[in-house]
């Protein structure tokens, strides 16, 4: 049955992701552009009696070209050359195979066809056109010239003409646009970019289109924003679904109030780190000593023999009285942003892009400190996201 089910939703309608406006628009275009084109036609055809002065298959182009402005098969050299190189294919048949009719309307449409791929013109209207010639009788060459070609022409440049004021680009650039790296953002709708969001470079696009192997009814350059811009979506949205806990080092190591300060730098210095959570015995956070403590703390900003001077600080005084630091408690910075591991990792994206953090002590049940959170955690997640 689910199979079944399957194969019935294929002959389910896709909804029409347009607002009423759009469709006003194309409808209105339709109009406009048919009535553009059957007033010129007439004035400017050679008025033989019996002769159409509209081709049907043109209602067909109407659709296209103001529906789908961007799509492959609307191009002005699809419209013009497919329903022009078709109506002669269906003359032509008309005359081999006029004795059978049937004969001559298959003939003629997978000719069409044939020929439309072969001039890069592929335009559904164009089968229509052959088709019309063949039931109608066609004989004569120039009925291919006026008025299908005649009523092609003053329908792209209706559609020209009219989609350029409605705000839509036509006729719209096919070529392949060569891309030997990585994308770097995706194209929005309004041309504009945001870098880091793409995954894939537009050779790898080329690639796959050319396994799909079929006609596509959306030109290159759009299906790659509208990937981009699901790509976008997606990473934000994953971005929102990211916890501290996700991407926060664990393995953290912190120090007490009373610790040595000897003690402390020896820790940064053995396993490469600027910052260390100063905790109390229940192991919340009360602090954080970084590398700009310890160089407050021995005065580095006077240039002068500052090796020394950091040595003094570290160094323990041997004496039961110091007039100088020496525990970790009375260097550290007591002002300290924590997060909560289930937090959002988006929360702090603008906490360390504007406030100059790069540590954040991550606190889990009872505000006991569980991980730490860098500038390089949050980037390395930002490229995981991203896919980079």
């Amino acid at each position: 049955m689910s199979r079944l089910r399957r194969w019935l939703q294929a002959f389910r309608p896709a909804p029409m992701r347009v607002d009423a406006r759009e469709r006003l628009r194309v409808v209105a275009g339709a109009i406009v552009g048919l009535l553009l084109t059957g007033v010129l036609t007439e004035l400017l055809s050679r008025h033989v009696p019996g002769v159409p002065w509209l081709v049907a298959p043109l209602g067909a182009s109407a659709v296209l070209v103001f529906g789908v402005p961007a799509s492959p098969l609307a191009q002005p050299w699809a419209v013009v050359m497919g329903n022009t190189s078709s109506a002669l294919v269906g003359i032509a048949c008309a005359h081999l195979f006029g004795g059978t009719p049937e004969l001559a309307a298959a003939i003629a449409v997978g000719g069409a066809i044939g020929l439309m791929f072969l001039l890069r013109c592929l335009h559904p209207p164009g089968g229509a056109a052959a088709l019309l010639m063949v039931l109608t009788g066609v004989h004569d060459w120039h009925f291919a010239l006026d008025p299908v070609l005649l009523n092609s022409v003053l329908m792209v440049l209706a559609g020209m003409a009219y989609n350029g004021v409605t705000g839509r680009r036509y006729p719209h650039p096919q070529m392949t646009v060569p891309a030997a790296g990585p994308a770097t953002g995706a194209t929005s709708g309004s041309g504009g970019t945001e870098p880091g969001t793409a995954v894939f470079s537009g050779v790898d696009l080329d690639t796959v289109l050319a396994h799909y192997n079929q006609v596509l009814d959306v030109p290159r350059d759009d299906l790659q924003a509208i990937v981009d811009e699901a790509g976008l979506l997606a990473a934000r949205r994953r971005m929102t679904t990211l916890r501290c806990a996700d991407v926060m080092s664990r393995d953290v190591k912190a120090v007490e109030w009373g610790t040595p300060l000897q003690e402390a730098w020896s820790l940064m210095r053995t396993h490469q780190i600027k910052a260390l959570p100063v905790v109390d015995r229940a192991r919340r956070v009360v602090g954080i000593v970084t590398l700009a403590d310890f160089m407050r703390g021995a005065s580095l900003d006077v240039h002068d023999d500052w090796a020394t001077r950091l040595r003094h600080l570290i160094r323990p005084t041997p004496t039961t009285h110091s007039d100088k630091p020496e525990v970790v408690g009375q260097i550290m910075s007591r002002q300290v942003r924590v997060a909560s591991a289930d937090r959002p990792l988006a929360d702090l994206v603008p906490l360390f892009a504007a406030t100059g953090h790069h540590h954040i002590p991550i606190v889990g049940d009872e505000a006991r400190l569980v991980g730490i959170l860098t500038q390089s955690d949050l980037v390395a997640a930002l490229a995981r996201v991203d896919g980079l």
